[in-house]
């Protein structure tokens, strides 16, 4: 039997078939497992709001988002707001980012009504190992418990208060350029929350629209 020639039309229509069935597998394995998936982040934005905003008794967490310009830029933080058994607002922890020098990395940080910063916490990033890595350990205690109103989120060789990362000033400037955008943008809006008590009782939320993003990465060296 004579082999059928290759042709154009021959090869179109293998690939459309291909990507058919590609496309098909792809669509079957994202259904079995998105609501896997789902809760894993869920679980993952939960452990995040205890880690940088734990807070005593009973607690109702309300979802929201905070509406900030920020340098000129209109931008939308997600966050979990608290409230405590009498409806009093007791803070919130905020969804921020900006780009590093490996690019975005994704943060929360917990923020007490006054503003204090109670924790922050990597969601992720892709900064270098040992370097800008190291963001992930003792770099970020120094921000707990301190207020930006007194202490700047700058690094101290730009003038402000936190001690870079050595070798790793551009990862430094991106944590605390994070921080500072997630805090005005709380302080921005928090009034509104004092006496918004939320009606019932939720979970904290993981499906939110991520933050607006203005800054893709650095280009410098560590």
């Amino acid at each position: 039997m004579a082999k059928k020639p290759s042709t154009l039309i021959n090869m179109v229509v293998a690939l459309l078939v291909i990507t058919a069935v590609s496309g098909g597998v792809l669509g079957l394995v994202y259904g079995m497992t998105k609501d896997a998936i789902a809760k894993v982040d869920q679980k993952k934005n939960e452990a995040a709001i205890q880690a940088v905003l734990p807070l005593e008794g009973e607690i109702t967490y309300k979802a929201d988002t905070l509406k900030y310009n920020y340098e000129g830029v209109e931008m939308t933080f997600p966050c979990n707001l608290a409230y405590d058994a009498n409806g009093n607002f007791k803070g919130a922890a905020v969804k921020t980012n900006e780009g590093g020098f490996g690019g975005k990395i994704d943060m929360m940080v917990g923020f007490l009504a006054d503003g204090t910063i109670k924790g922050t916490s990597v969601l992720s990033h892709a900064e270098t190992p040992g370097l800008g890595a190291n963001m992930t350990g003792k770099f970020k205690d120094q921000f707990v418990d301190k207020n930006p109103a007194n202490f700047k989120l700058i690094v101290k060789k730009d003038g402000g208060d936190v001690d870079a990362i050595t070798a790793a000033t551009i990862t430094s400037r991106a944590f605390s350029k994070a921080v500072d955008k997630a805090y005005k943008a709380f302080e921005a809006n928090k009034a509104q929350f004092m006496n918004n008590a939320p009606v019932e009782k939720v979970t904290p939320d993981a499906d939110v629209a991520p933050v607006t993003e203005n800054n893709e990465g650095g280009q410098d060296n560590e």
